[in-house]
């Protein structure tokens, strides 16, 4: 058994690899052989991310498949890879969504060879940080992500794409350097209290810290996720970088980037740093609230929908966040689920505003209208989407939202009101946006020639629209899956000696019953 599970994971994050070194020894001048090989082992990855999810106990809290071989053993450092609950569906919302984006990006004509090479190589950086149990390991995933992302905006963007890529790039490793000095300092910390060098998280989660250290440890590592998913008011890189990004990748750093922020924070610095945590909480959930409402109001006043979508991601992470620091059941586990909905209907808006981009060349609200009658396929889709991003019961997005919903009350009713009239903000500015390009009078020229969704865009978005239909009338078994991961983490951080009197009546404090 042992030696079959060894690999499940490793090949999972070759197979995009190998799609990449393949993509090399085709010819430049055959660029539907490249889409091909992208799409063949997006798709692959995604088939055996499904034995992946067939082979895990959903009943087990502990880390499953693990993978363990010495890398630079004189340092600690291993190649130390697993999956939980909290990651498994994250690593199968990765995997599904790449093969949508190699379909979505079969207009780009320019340098097709490079672009889908970096998507492959953009791959296994996601799903290496999501698998990864070693923190130095994880930071090299974390930092491997960068590249590609980098390139994608910046060649394939849009006029202002070298703006965006640096603006980007330097955000992110301002907060992820600081986080690798974190990194090195607690390995060293255990070092010194156990006479064992590890950068092992499973070991490191047992290295009980003074609060003292706890809290500047938690705010290196909070500041390079805060900055990643974004939390307010870190989130000037996202607009920017969403509106000058190809389709594919807006879609693919809404749904699955951002991510890695709010992952970050439930793997590492929560359960890493428990008391810095539980204290900085009331912080993080008015940052959340605060980003919740500001998203919104400023998503309102957009006049191109995919700055508006991009603002918008601005508000529903803050509703995640908001989820993961009441610490319990209800809020932490809405917040997981509300990542996926995020993924599946943010991802959907941007891959409908890329389609209807191709057809117009513009992403202005003022310039659509009446297009029911023209694009009666399209504004049927769009129409579902919105429904799910503004919550409308039996879509997945209402299910997530009311998790956190009902969690944050438990805890702070104050907050939770607030965070709610962000939703109703979220309804107002998204059925704006599409009363004003769906509905009324088709006057526009350039909108009278226009196509409905051939075939392939079809293809796009029908599993996407499937799965958000089934997430929201069935969450049973992605909830069932998430939950014992969920209750080992918040064991862990209620599990603290000695915590400081005041943060027994904070948000974690007060929801420590309903944690365990």
């Amino acid at each position: 058994m042992a030696a079959f599970a060894l690999g499940n994971l490793s090949l999972l994050l070759a197979i995009p690899v190998i799609g990449a070194m393949l993509l090399v020894l085709i010819p430049r001048q055959k660029s539907k052989a490249h889409f091909t090989c992208a799409l063949l082992f997006t798709s692959l990855a995604f088939l055996w991310s499904l034995t992946i999810l067939n082979q895990f106990d959903g009943a087990k809290g502990e880390m499953q498949l693990v993978e363990r071989v010495p890398w630079m053993r004189f340092y600690g450092i291993e190649y130390l890879v697993g999956i939980d609950g909290i990651s498994l569906f994250l690593v199968l919302l990765t995997t599904f969504l790449m093969p949508i984006a190699i379909l979505a990006s079969w207009s780009v004509k320019d340098k097709s060879k490079e672009y889908l090479f970096f998507m492959l190589i953009l791959e296994t950086g996601m799903l290496g940080a999501f698998v990864a149990l070693d923190l130095f390991l994880f930071y090299v995933f974390w930092e491997v992500m960068l590249i590609p992302m980098y390139f994608l905006i910046g060649v394939w963007g849009g006029p202002r794409r070298i703006y965006a890529a640096v603006k980007f790039v330097l955000y992110t490793m301002a907060g992820s350097l600081l986080m690798l000095v974190a990194i090195i300092y607690l390995a060293t910390r255990h070092a010194q209290l156990t006479q064992v060098l590890t950068f092992d998280l499973l070991q490191l989660y047992d290295l009980h810290l003074p609060f003292h250290e706890q809290a500047w440890l938690f705010l290196a590592f909070a500041l390079s996720f805060a900055i990643k998913v974004p939390v307010f008011p870190f989130h000037t890189w996202l607009p920017d970088a969403h509106v000058e990004a190809p389709t594919a990748g807006s879609v693919i750093l809404a749904a699955i980037l951002l991510k890695l922020g709010t992952y970050g924070f439930v793997r590492f610095a929560i359960p890493l740093f428990p008391a810095a945590a539980l204290a900085a909480a009331p912080v993080m959930i008015a940052l959340a609230v605060v980003g919740i409402i500001y998203g919104a109001l400023v998503a309102m006043m957009q006049a191109d929908i995919k700055k508006l979508v991009a603002y918008s991601s601005v508000s529903h992470l803050g509703l995640v966040m908001l989820g993961l620091f009441v610490f319990n059941l209800q809020g932490v586990q809405g917040g997981i689920y509300q990542m996926l909905n995020h993924g599946l209907s943010t991802g959907a808006l941007f891959l409908l505003v890329g389609m209807i981009y191709d057809r117009r060349h513009t992403r202005m609200i003022e310039d659509f209208g009446g297009l029911w009658k023209q694009l009666p396929v399209f504004s049927a889709v769009l129409l579902l989407v919105t429904f799910s991003s503004i919550g409308l019961p039996g879509l997945n997005g209402f299910v997530g939202e009311f998790l956190i919903l009902l969690g944050a009350f438990a805890v702070t009713p104050g907050w939770t009101a607030a965070a709610a009239t962000g939703m109703i903000l979220s309804a107002i500015y998204m059925l704006w946006m599409f009363r004003r390009v769906i509905f009324g009078p088709l006057t526009n020229p350039e909108n009278q020639k226009l196509k409905d969704l051939d075939r392939r865009e079809i293809l796009i978005l029908a599993p996407v629209v499937a799965l958000i239909i089934f997430m929201g009338v069935y969450p049973q078994p992605f909830l069932s899956r998430v939950k014992p991961s969920v209750d080992l983490t918040l064991k862990r951080v209620f599990a603290i000696q000695g915590m400081p009197t005041a943060v027994n009546n904070t948000a974690g404090g007060e929801a420590k019953n309903d944690g365990r």
